[in-house]
């Protein structure tokens, strides 16, 4: 009797090339998304770090098809067992977004870009958790609303909504200047 592709054990040479490809394709974005739940950089390195540990251990035939919220879920339920261990809350971190590089900025674009990333910060943090996670999830990290499903564990029309109620009370909440910036995106 044949052996089934997620029992063989693969080609070691090409599992090191779809791990290093998947690092990196997504370390970068996973960074950003742990680091808006743990409040904390560092930390959502280490955490990053253990999700592509993980995968390691993993044949790729297994999560190849559903890399990228295979790699969402894992952070995610990593970085949530972290904060549920430590019991902190989850906020987005001001210094995080503060560290975000802009080189291609003048001084004055890069205090003005600050300022409202810092306004927009403060916004998101007036929804519920739910709703930052899902707005972050599909407009910061771009993913679909199938790949949200696979990291949350909520249903399509759930995000939908969620999605919808939270741009419309970011839309209320927001000052002027970025409220056109939130219309125009969705």
């Amino acid at each position: 009797m044949p052996v089934p592709q997620s029992t063989k054990t693969s080609n070691p040479h090409s599992r090191e090339k779809f791990v290093e490809q998947a690092v990196e394709s997504h370390q970068s974005s996973l960074i950003g998304y742990a680091a808006t739940i743990l409040n904390d950089i560092d930390l959502a390195r280490d955490v990053v770090q253990d999700t592509f540990i993980r995968l390691c251990q993993q044949n790729p035939a297994d999560v190849r098809d559903n890399l990228k919220p295979w790699l969402y879920t894992v952070c995610r339920n990593r970085a949530l067992d972290h904060l549920r261990k430590d019991k902190r809350q989850q906020s987005l971190d001001e210094s995080y977004w503060g560290k975000i590089e802009s080189s291609d900025l003048r001084p004055d674009e890069n205090a003005e870009f600050q300022d409202q990333l810092s306004r927009l910060t403060d916004s998101l943090n007036r929804l519920t958790d739910n709703q930052r996670e899902v707005i972050i999830l599909k407009f910061q990290q771009d993913l679909s609303y199938r790949e949200i499903q696979c990291v949350t564990g909520l249903t399509t029309g759930n995000i939908g909504f969620l999605i919808h109620t939270g741009l419309k009370r970011l839309r209320e909440i927001l000052p002027d200047d970025l409220r056109s910036s939130i219309t125009h995106s969705s």
